[in-house]
């Protein structure tokens, strides 16, 4: 994150490395603070910073309040309360530590390929988490880099955006897409790690599975507003309540809520209507 604590840990780390960042290029899995906040300060004027297609134009949202005025709107419509909404979008770590500065990048597309010493990196685009996250695979040594699309610890965070009809499907397309590939070093982007990502695949398939099914359940009752189905999702969190939970957490497991619930909308398992100018989610 672009924070003053995160760049005197990370300086530390390189130095105990050895890194010359005159001599260090960039490749950026997604457009989340957390990986891509300080790239701007790291990067040198000889520095390549490496990032998807789908995201750069992102960036120039991110950069403006309008994206932010936007995403306001659209979960006040799906029943969050507005006061605790800008309350979470006033602590939302993605509005507070991102790039401070514009960023200049070299654009990856999917197949492309990054040759490196005798590594030989092939671009693999696994949009879900984000638009257009993309992991890194490098074939004769058998190492994918996972970013934030394999996890194995915590399950990725996978929440409503403007630019997917349908994040979960196609997140749970991308798992499947990495499936087959031959990995013996999974590098992810968060805590620790294991090298079976097939075993992993699976469980965050059956994690997914179980969450669909409290949403329909939560549903079973009437109609429901996201906001109103998110405390009928088993959270893995330290609150006990959803009355409990700080704004910010609330403005992602809604997030969340709403992927799974369009998700059955477009299995034709729940319906989404307008009542006044707000969403609701019923069974069908």
């Amino acid at each position: 994150m672009n924070l003053e604590e995160c760049i005197t840990v990370l300086d530390s780390g390189l130095q105990k490395l050895n890194v010359d960042l005159k001599k260090t290029d960039f490749f950026i899995t997604h457009l989340h603070h957390d990986h891509m906040g300080l790239v701007s300060t790291l990067a040198t004027e000889k520095s390549r910073i490496y990032f998807n297609r789908p995201e750069t134009a992102i960036m120039t949202g991110l950069a403006s309040n309008v994206r932010w005025v936007n995403l306001l709107n659209f979960y006040i419509a799906n029943g969050f309360p507005e006061e605790e909404l800008r309350r979470s979008m006033a602590n939302n770590p993605g509005y507070l530590y991102g790039p401070k500065r514009p960023t200049p990048f070299t654009v990856l597309s999917d197949g492309d390929r990054l040759e490196i010493g005798d590594y030989r990196f092939l671009c693999i685009e696994t949009p879900g988490h984000s638009p257009g996250h993309t992991c890194l695979y490098e074939k004769d040594k058998k190492i994918l880099f996972s970013g934030d699309h394999i996890l194995f610890d915590i399950t990725p965070n996978i929440t409503y955006w403007p630019e997917l009809d349908n994040p979960l499907k196609q997140y749970l397309q991308s798992l499947d897409r990495v499936y087959p590939i031959d990995v013996s070093l999974v590098l992810p982007g968060h805590r620790n790690r294991q090298n079976n990502h097939r075993t992993r695949i699976k469980e965050l398939h059956e994690h997914h599975a179980i969450r669909l099914k409290e949403a329909t359940a939560a549903l079973e009752d009437g109609d429901k507003t996201a906001y109103d189905v998110a405390p009928h999702i088993t959270w893995q969190i330290v609150y006990k309540t959803w009355e409990q939970f700080p704004a910010v957490q609330k403005y992602f497991a809604v997030g969340e809520t709403i992927a799974h619930l369009e998700y059955l909308v477009a299995e034709n398992k729940v319906k989404k209507s307008k009542v006044d100018s707000t969403t609701m989610y019923g069974l069908i």
